[in-house]
């Protein structure tokens, strides 16, 4: 009976090429190499091993996902998008939850590389830690060495194609929103400090208050998680250190909802009293009470391009797709009145 090697050699191919051939590859090969490997298959009358073929399918259409944590809604519109595209690509999705652990990322790469994953999609902000980044560098580059594709969603230093949310520039936006309604004491509720995107949406902030001839004291940015919780103990502590505070900042929606509460407890009003700005437009901001003012991400869009990415195998330079920010007013801002 003859093998994939006997067709290979009638074909004048490598086996490698000859498989991908005889299995349907999308991979592009010229009409003529196809045609002599179906030649080849022909004149010997091989028959492709159909156990072999299921093992080797099923180790490739997986994609794996690496989120912070999918249960929170800026992951679950994110992933929204990832599954939409691998479905219509007949991919398997593998989500992994990381929880903001750098060394889980890492063992989690290794897993999904052992699974032999078409592709893996790092779909967190990157993180200010040297050490772990020279090591997720070199456990993606063996990973890469094997044929697997990456892509990322936010701003890491890593090599291959990325999605890049326009941080910096929504946290200009957002800026604007209340120093150039006349607000002067401004809190801001950042996320975790090591993490990129807070650094970027924090630097736009600043910005913002350069160019409205504002400060933003030290003092009135709280670093906390960026969930409902943190929010909530971070806008205690900048209302403990700056009571007549007329606006807060908060980097993503989650820590603005848990602001919100803490102003409601309190009976100060939003905006009357002060002004709340979120950051990313998830499903919640418009149903909260006062309907949340916040700067919009196209979440669902940025989770589709990044599989759509990791799914191209394309060669060439890296690709880096912008996306891009909006300002949605609503009901919990207004213009500082006295």
């Amino acid at each position: 009976m003859a093998t994939l090697a006997d067709v290979a050699r009638r074909a004048g191919v490598s086996p490698a090429t000859a498989s991908r051939i005889i299995s349907g590859s999308t991979k592009l090969v010229t009409e003529e190499l196809r045609a002599r490997v179906l030649r080849a298959v022909d004149e010997l009358q091989y028959v492709p091993n159909a156990h072999a073929q299921l093992l080797a399918r099923a180790q490739r259409t997986a994609v794996g996902v690496i989120v912070h944590d999918v249960s929170d809604p800026y992951f679950a519109e994110i992933t929204r998008g990832l599954q939409q595209v691998a479905t219509a690509n007949g991919r398997l999705v593998i989500i992994c939850n990381s929880y903001r652990d750098p060394a889980r990322e890492l063992e989690y790469v290794e897993l999904l590389r052992a699974q032999q994953v078409a592709a893996i999609v790092l779909a967190g902000s990157g993180y200010h830690d040297p050490a772990f980044t020279k090591a997720l560098k070199g456990k993606l580059a063996a990973y890469t060495r094997t044929g697997g594709r990456v892509s990322v969603i936010g701003r890491h230093e890593l090599p291959g194609d990325a999605v890049m949310p326009a941080n910096e520039e929504g946290g200009y936006l957002a800026g604007v929103e209340v120093f150039g309604s006349g607000h002067r004491k401004v809190g801001v509720i950042a996320g975790p400090k090591v993490l990129t995107t807070t650094t970027d949406r924090l630097a736009g902030l600043r910005r913002a208050a350069r160019s409205h001839s504002r400060t933003l004291p030290a003092k009135r940015v709280v670093y906390a998680a960026f969930d409902r919780d943190g929010g909530a103990a971070a806008t205690a502590q900048l209302l403990a250190e700056t009571p007549d505070l007329t606006a807060i900042v908060a980097l993503n929606d989650s820590m603005a909802v848990g602001a919100l509460s803490v102003l409601r407890e309190r009976g100060i009003a939003v905006p009357e009293q002060v002004s709340i700005v979120g950051f990313d437009d998830m499903p919640i901001a418009r149903d909260v009470t006062p309907a949340l003012t916040t700067v919009r991400l196209p979440l669902t869009d940025m989770g589709a391009r990044a599989m759509a990415l990791a799914l191209d195998d394309t060669e060439g330079a890296p690709r880096i797709e912008p996306a891009a920010v909006t300002l949605v007013r609503r009901a919990s801002t207004q213009p500082l009145t006295s």
